[in-house]
């Protein structure tokens, strides 16, 4: 069975019920029954423009019901949804327009159409690619009048493309199959106690595996009410909160959710679970909350090729610092960066394999046997796992930094940072914040006569990569510590500026 037909057999059951709620949706909202007819009329318009089973549809657009109806259409037309951060630049999604290779784009100004003609091919072979706002592929798919029936899907086929970031500054897709969207959302769902009655506050972007996947397959299998915010912030969460029964967030949420007085155990009363991903969970924020609301997060572990690969339990311990058990049918191992097993209770690089562990990269051959062993993906997480079975991430391969839930490979930063003006070399690398969980932050060599200062590149910064990638803080130094074998040492930068957005460092 594919992911559009389990969403769809679901909702056959309950039309009437709501969807979505929330600002700008009226009294009534959305209901499943309408989200579902006119996303088989937008699969009809899609096939329309030329779309066809396994063709990509790109989409890099604000927050809305209606890109959750054009991701339904996609899947229902039997074409790949291949979803962008809004926040990446136009050199950016110059990469991504390459190697995607779409039918369709969908992007979020009408300046950002600019240089690309909506519908052109310069060399004969060459993919044609129809460039629209949202706005106005909308506009063109709500003329049609009769719905597509659903493409027939099998579990291997491809259903989403989610790129990540290259330690090389080249992006990987991760391909997704409906297999493994499926079997995920329905061990979630079994393992979180989704339930009809159930009423998800919605806050997180819908560019990536945990709003877009976790969250609203979790609700459409039931299904289920969503309270569909724009975007996250403690005013409108609060005020979602009476008859939700459910929040999802990264752990940037919950550190403004507990700056906030009306936060309370009385506000939180009607709430049955507090779900927190996409980056490690500091054990003061776990305790903050639970003496505040009297309640316990649930953290869990996932990542773009598996989606989620742990959780703690419904019912049971939820430990700080832990992230839980493997999903059922899934299994985890730990091994040493040479492949050779680990002893009991020691970290290791943490594999893993199940049905819901992507088959590859897009176009990539050699970085998916690269990321494969024995046929285990491996994370590059570096983990410990209990004798019950438990499994803490205790640190990341490589240089990672997950700043606000958005993952930033530094490698992309320094390769911008190096061209700049004044320039010499630079390290980039994470250092604790109270509220992004890690900041970004750069140390650089510089040539004192060419530097124009911090302000200047980092607006050049800002230009040529996506905010969240954008350093909070450059630091000069004269050279890059390095090890004998001339390596930076990032772990000696780390050490050496972990104060540096900490209450002591405050002046």
């Amino acid at each position: 069975m594919g992911l559009y037909e389990a969403l769809w057999t679901a909702a056959e059951q309950r039309l009437e019920q709501c969807a979505f709620s929330g600002p700008g949706l009226g009294a009534e909202g959305v209901s499943y029954g309408a989200l579902h007819e006119r996303a088989g009329r937008w699969a009809a318009g899609l096939r329309a423009l030329g779309v066809t089973p396994g063709d990509r549809v790109l989409v890099q657009a604000e927050k809305s019901v209606e890109v959750v109806v054009l991701y339904l259409a996609t899947l229902r037309a039997g074409a790949v949804y291949v979803p962008l951060n809004t926040a990446y630049t136009a050199k950016e999604m110059a990469y991504f327009f390459a190697d995607a290779a779409p039918t369709v784009a969908v992007l979020p100004a009408p300046e950002a159409l600019a240089g690309a003609p909506s519908e052109a091919h310069s060399e004969p072979g060459e993919e044609v690619c129809l460039r629209l706002t949202l706005e106005a592929l909308a506009a063109r798919l709500d003329e049609e009048t009769e719905g597509l029936a659903p493409v027939a899907r099998s579990p291997e086929d491809l259903a989403a493309i989610l790129y990540t970031s290259g330690t090389t500054g080249r992006s990987k897709g991760a391909m997704l199959s409906h297999g493994n969207l499926l079997s995920n959302a329905e061990a979630l769902r079994t393992l979180w106690g989704w339930a009809r009655d159930d009423v998800l506050v919605h806050s997180l972007p819908i560019y990536h595996v945990h709003g877009l996947f976790v969250a609203l397959h979790c609700a459409m299998l039931e299904p289920s009410e969503v309270r569909f915010l724009p975007r996250f912030s403690p005013e409108a969460v609060l005020e979602a909160l009476p008859g939700a029964t459910v929040f999802m967030g990264v752990p940037t949420h919950y550190v403004r959710l507990l700056d906030a007085p009306e936060l309370t155990a009385q506000a939180a009363a009607g709430m049955r679970l507090w779900v927190s991903g996409s980056a490690p969970l500091r054990p003061e924020t776990h305790e903050a909350f639970e003496a505040r609301t009297g309640q316990k997060i649930l953290e869990r572990y996932g990542m773009s090729e598996a989606g989620m690969i742990t959780s703690n339990p419904l019912e049971g311990a939820r430990l700080p610092g832990t992230v839980g058990f493997v999903l059922p049918e899934g299994e985890v191992r730990l091994r040493s960066e040479a492949g050779a097993a680990v002893p009991e209770g020691a970290v290791g690089v943490l594999e893993i394999r199940g049905p819901n562990v992507f088959s590859g990269y897009w176009r990539q051959p050699e970085k998916t046997a690269e990321s494969f062993r024995d046929g285990w993906f491996i994370t590059g997480d570096m983990a410990q796992i209990d004798e019950t079975g438990r499994v803490s991430i205790v640190g990341r391969h490589k240089d990672l930094v997950i700043s606000g839930g958005l993952n930033v490979y530094p490698r992309e930063v320094e390769s911008v940072l190096d061209t700049l003006p004044g320039i010499e070399e630079s390290a980039v690398f994470g250092v604790p914040h109270r509220d992004f969980g890690e900041a970004v932050v750069a140390a650089v060599v510089l040539k004192e006569d060419a530097y124009p200062g911090d302000g200047a590149t980092l607006a050049a910064l800002r230009e040529a990569l996506a905010a969240f990638k954008v350093p909070k803080a450059l630091f000069p130094l004269a050279t890059l510590p390095r090890n004998t074998m001339g390596k930076v040492q990032k772990n000696q930068l780390r050490a050496d500026y972990a104060e540096t957005f900490s209450e002591r460092a405050a002046p």
